[in-house]
């Protein structure tokens, strides 16, 4: 039996996401899905749902959310002082949800995202195998539309056995300053010796212009950098370098391809953190390698499972 949450109050971004949309790059298709992985991963596991289960991504809310049947829902991320029917709700834990409960939260006090699940996630039609939500391209969720007061959230009313928690070490808390490591590219001896100096002894800070495309950073900008190249396939956490000399790191619904030079690729795991980081963070890009990222991100997959269909 399928039940449909309604959402009484969407704020200014909130997208229904999963691990994202997969085999399409070819077609010009973004991978989409959700920022910040650490967080949404928690959001499934904590429910026993598996990891390609859909959840909604909340932007900085605030949001409402009425349920009209009972289920089991996980709240993670940034935390906007959630409420069920007026009573406080940890963050990073699942709770159970009464018929007609309303669930409400404020504006977040720090980060960016919260993530919520429903046990047994969001039950929207896949497209290319996801229901990862992608505006730009108008693919997945409610349409391709980030949510609206009145939309009906389906999903199948169900009950957990146990009510989990985060263990302490693994809850994250958002900062003013975040550090991103950083894996060389192919084009990173391009860059003249003093600019990749520069690069990574320079705080940057997250400027507002930023989205789900890509960060861009505002500070003093490189002196040198190459000129635009042929374009090439490029994918989420790229550090593109435009002639203005400041960097731009893509994030989960970049284009597919692009001409900027590429300094290096910020490692998947750090993305992340990049995904909580509100406009004027404090931004330090650190030389790290190809081995430690690729060695990060598989120790995640395994520990959430890669949400991939086969």
């Amino acid at each position: 039996m399928t039940e449909y949450a309604i959402v009484e109050r969407p704020g200014p971004l909130t997208l229904i996401q999963d691990c994202g949309r997969r085999g399409q790059q070819h077609l010009g298709v973004s991978v989409g899905g959700a920022l910040d992985s650490h967080a949404a991963g928690w959001a499934n596991r904590l429910l026993h749902n598996p990891p390609q289960a859909a959840l909604l991504e909340i932007c900085l809310g605030p949001f409402a959310l009425r349920f009209p049947a009972h289920t089991c829902i996980a709240i993670t991320g940034a935390d906007c002082g959630w409420q069920l029917d007026g009573k406080p709700l940890d963050n990073w834990r699942a709770h159970r949800v009464g018929a007609g409960s309303l669930l409400t939260g404020s504006t977040a006090t720090c980060g960016l995202r919260s993530y919520m699940a429903l046990a047994g996630g969001i039950l929207t039609p896949p497209v290319w195998g996801s229901r990862a939500t992608t505006v730009a391209e108008k693919l997945g969720g409610l349409q391709g539309a980030p949510l609206a007061r009145g939309d009906l959230l389906p999903y199948g009313p169900q009950q957990c056995k146990t009510l989990l928690a985060a263990p302490p070490g693994y809850v994250r808390q958002y900062s003013a300053e975040v550090f991103l490591r950083v894996a060389a590219s192919n084009q990173f001896t391009q860059f003249p010796p003093q600019s990749r100096r520069d690069f990574f002894s320079r705080n940057y800070r997250v400027a507002p212009e930023s989205d789900r495309m890509g960060v861009r950073m505002s500070g003093e900008p490189l002196s040198e950098v190459p000129g635009n190249m042929t374009s090439e396939a490029v994918a989420p956490g790229a550090i593109q370098i435009p002639g203005n000399g400041l960097p731009i790191v893509l994030m989960r619904d970049c284009q597919t391809i692009g001409g900027y030079p590429k300094l290096g690729h910020v490692y998947r795991v750090d993305l992340d953190r990049l995904a909580q980081a509100r406009p004027g963070t404090q931004v330090r890009f650190v030389l790290g390698s190809l081995t430690e990222s690729q060695a990060e991100l598989a120790a995640q997959l395994k520990f959430f499972g890669s949400g991939q269909r086969v």
